[in-house]
């Protein structure tokens, strides 16, 4: 790193060193940050846009707040990007997202300062409100801080922890970033000067003394005037909801502005219970491309840091998630009845082209993953047809209206669930390895999983016309380069497809590790088959391989509890077969982040990995023919 390019951001290891700096010299390190954060994301990718807008949010918290003893409660990480390199972690900045390096988001095992550990939205209210209660419990004098944007607080949890903190009256302070402009137009320098007013001891004090007074005032005149006050209050501030909720509302303030986010927040640090600091400001600002797009640099792969211009990995497949949204464009043509649904994802999960084409039937409901299941539902009820577009993580927070509004009712929704399996840079937090088990045990569903992309198109097509809920599970990034048939096809529901003919082993490959079981296959010698469903299994090929074989090895990517193997065992465990199996998959652990190369190699589900896996088994059953019941190897 220059010095000179540099000179102020090199001295700062800690917020206390950041703290001994004037304040006049904050806008010269918020400089330097944010060019320090631009040129380390154009090499590693990252997510850029969110913290490129919250450098100057980021300084002001920690130049005014004790942190770490003040806690800082950040919503997801994406917004976090300028706090990790001002907590002690910039001279590692340059690993962020890679194999062993710094997660791209807030991690409790890895600094004292991520107080928080969340990669879901609308937590932090939440997780505030828990600390804060702590603290008076224990009688413990800090002040703790929960930032969320504007998006994040769509999600009703994030309401759930407003109402529950102004009835509780928490000491809180609670930051909205907000930096979708159209939301709060009027932010100026006459709104900074109310904020800094507002939040100053003059109005705090009258403030009180009005409730002071009001409290001797007659029911009837009490009631009259405090209408009269929402109404004054109402004119020139967006406060009505949060004050209703019991918070003290300051705001909209700059949040590009730091002398003014440094004053008030120093005024709302002097106040005690539930505070909203509304800040609006600007994603991506200091970097032209990004403020242009901010949605292509939210997360953002390599690029060039003069021009703004992506460096793409030039590949003849297609990605999954591109499949989907032509499929979904193509359906609609053909059924007027189709509704494309999605939280918050219309980029991520490929619905651009859609939400175009067909405006009148597409719905992002923003970040409200239980009211996408149950709004399909409801138009579902109506004889429409809803496909929902949603991460596999994502699709754990409607867990409940899955099952009690979807399968219960027997209703016809398609869930069209991306980023299934090893997610590579996002590690942990939106690894969507759980999907196959919590979706197994749901009755009435219809589960596929494709190896390529035209068996994603034609699955997609076999889920949509199924009476009933269905789900087509497909990974991040790109398939085999498997052409896609224009003209779709419907799959037989719940049957498989031998792909190679073997002796004494028999390899079921679920999804995308078709691929590599094909290679294990030719090395070992063994059959294999793509079982495209999940549920319903194949049962009668199953039973066939399973009389015929002296051995099964099932292959998904997926955790092992509950997992497709499981359900292979399940089924042989009803039929009291004493088949030897071997269940192959992700290991009880969670994941750190890096490509999804490097943790298939972790899990032991690259090719050499699974032969390796194979032949110990092998050697530790050398004898031993038709053992007494199944035998299974935990991958830990």
């Amino acid at each position: 790193m220059s010095r000179e390019k540099y000179s102020l951001l090199e001295s700062i290891d800690t917020p206390r060193q950041l703290r001994l700096l004037q304040q006049d010299q904050l806008p010269q390190l918020a400089d330097e940050l944010r060019r320090f954060l631009i040129e380390v994301t154009s090499r590693t990718g990252g997510h850029l846009a969110p913290g490129l807008g919250a450098v100057e949010l980021t300084l002001a918290l920690h130049y005014v707040f004790d942190t770490p003893e003040d806690r800082l409660v950040w919503d997801i990480g994406h917004q976090a990007y300028p706090h990790k390199i001002i907590t002690g972690r910039r001279d590692r900045f340059n690993t962020i997202r890679q194999y062993g390096g710094l997660s791209g988001f807030l991690k409790r095992a890895e600094s004292e300062f991520d107080t928080f550990g969340a990669g879901h939205a609308s937590t932090s209210i939440s997780a505030a409100l828990g600390m804060a209660v702590a603290a008076r419990m224990r009688r413990e004098d800090r002040e703790v801080i929960a930032v969320i944007g504007d998006g994040a607080l769509t999600g009703g949890m994030a309401f759930e922890a407003l109402n529950n903190a102004g009835d509780l009256d928490a000491n809180l302070l609670v930051v909205l970033n907000d930096n979708e402009m159209s939301i709060s137009p009027n932010v100026g320098a006459i709104s900074n000067y109310l904020a800094r007013i507002l939040s100053g001891h003059t109005y705090t004090s009258v403030r009180e003394g009005s409730k002071t007074v009001l409290g001797t005032l007659p029911p009837p005149l009490k009631t009259y005037v405090r209408r009269w006050e929402e109404h004054m209050k109402g004119m020139v501030m967006p406060s009505t909801l949060f004050e209703e909720l019991g918070f003290y509302y300051i705001g909209p303030v700059d949040g590009h502005d730091l002398g003014t986010l440094i004053k008030t927040l120093n005024n709302m640090r002097e106040l005690d219970g539930p505070r909203f600091l509304h800040v609006v400001t600007q994603k991506g600002k200091g970097f032209e491309p990004a403020e242009g797009d901010p949605c292509v640099f939210h997360g953002v792969s390599p690029f060039n840091p003069d021009t703004g211009k992506l460096q793409r990995k030039e590949s003849n497949s297609r990605t999954f998630t591109s499949v989907f949204g032509d499929w979904l464009c193509d359906m609609a043509a053909v059924d007027d009845q189709l509704v494309g649904i999605t939280p918050a994802m219309r980029e991520g999960s490929g619905l651009v082209k859609f939400s175009k084409v067909y405006p009148e039937r597409y719905y992002d409901v923003g970040i409200a993953e239980q009211h996408a299941l149950t709004f399909a539902a409801g138009l579902a009820c109506e004889g429409l047809k809803p496909v929902v577009a949603i991460y596999s993580t994502f699709l754990q927070r409607a867990y409940d209206q899955l099952i009690h509004d979807v399968s219960v009712q027997d209703l016809d929704v398609l869930l069209a669930i991306d980023r299934a399996g090893l997610v590579g840079a996002d590690g942990a937090t939106h690894a969507g390895t759980y999907d196959y088990t919590y979706l197994r045990c749901v009755p009435n569903m219809v589960i596929m999983a494709p190896a390529d992309e035209s068996e994603c198109r034609n699955m997609l097509y076999t889920g949509f016309i199924h009476n009933g809920p269905a789900a087509v599970r497909y990974p991040r990034g790109s398939g085999p380069g498997a052409a896609e048939s224009i003209p779709m096809e419907a799959l037989p529901i719940g049957r498989a497809e031998r792909r190679r003919d073997g002796s004494e082993i028999a390899i079921l490959s679920f999804g995308t590790m078709l691929g590599t079981a094909l290679a294990v296959g030719e090395t070992l010698g063994a059959t294999v088959v793509y079982m495209r469903f999940v549920k319903p299994l194949d049962e009668s090929l199953v039973l066939e391989l399973a009389e015929s074989n002296e051995r099964l090895e099932t292959l998904d990517e997926n955790v092992g509890a509950g997992g497709a193997g499981s359900a292979v065992n399940e089924l042989l465990c009803a039929r009291a077969l004493k088949t030897n199996v071997l269940n192959l998959g992700v290991p009880d652990r969670h994941l750190d982040h890096g490509t999804q190369t490097e943790q298939l190699v972790e899990c032991g589900l690259d090719e050499s990995g699974i032969v390796n896996a194979i032949r110990a088994r092998l050697s530790a059953t050398a004898g031993r023919k038709r053992p007494g019941s199944i035998q299974l190897v935990p991958r830990n």
